[in-house]
């Protein structure tokens, strides 16, 4: 298969789908390398940016996506249901950048840095596709783990949490911080529970 037709390959499938494709799934379907694939992707992304090409080629997070470019959106919306209108407060973004930066995180790590209440602005989250379910932290009571979605890569433009913008040092250095501080709480805490279970079996 010569890269033209592998492009006609991709192509196929990613409009069929309309989802994101894992680039190795692209790879095992067209019976091609990776590398072979990561070419034509490229070569798709070169002709979809030409003027008058409508599409664009995305990737997110190990992804391929075929969507329809962003400046066509004042068009889009007068034939095709309207996508999700977020309404991102300063809580809620604050709460987003504290998942995004410091993920995968429990609650109770994002009400230590806020110092506040997150339960409204996860669940905002939640609803809005950005934030999602990991699994949940190997300690007492096993709260759940949250980190963003593909949702979110693709709300923000970008393909991967490595590519968000550096934090200030100043504010990585607080999260830091922070995080050892809540630590040390936890296991403080651990410990005084088990100090009393241990008093409790005794007497």
């Amino acid at each position: 298969m010569n890269s033209k037709e592998l492009q006609s390959v991709i192509e196929g499938i990613l409009f069929t789908t309309g989802a994101a494709i894992e680039i190795d799934r692209l790879a095992e379907v067209s019976g091609q390398e990776r590398i072979d694939v990561e070419f034509a992707i490229e070569a798709l992304k070169e002709r979809y940016a030409l003027p008058e090409s409508g599409i664009t080629v995305l990737t997110i997070d190990d992804k391929v996506q075929l969507c329809t470019k962003t400046e066509l959106y004042e068009y889009l919306i007068k034939i095709a249901k309207a996508p999700k209108d977020y309404t991102l407060t300063d809580t809620v973004l604050e709460t987003l950048s504290i998942i995004a930066y410091k993920q995968p995180v429990t609650k109770m790590q994002i009400e230590n840095i806020r110092g506040v209440s997150c339960d409204h602005a996860v669940n905002k989250l939640v609803e809005y596709d950005l934030v999602r379910e990991l699994g949940r932290l190997d300690a007492p009571g096993h709260p759940i783990l949250f980190g963003t979605t593909e949702e979110f890569l693709r709300a923000f433009g970008v393909g991967s949490i490595e590519e968000l913008p550096e934090l200030n040092i100043d504010k990585v250095e607080s999260f830091r911080e922070q995080a050892e501080e809540e630590a040390d709480e936890q296991l403080g805490r651990d410990k005084t529970e088990e100090d009393d279970e241990k008093i409790n079996v005794d007497i």
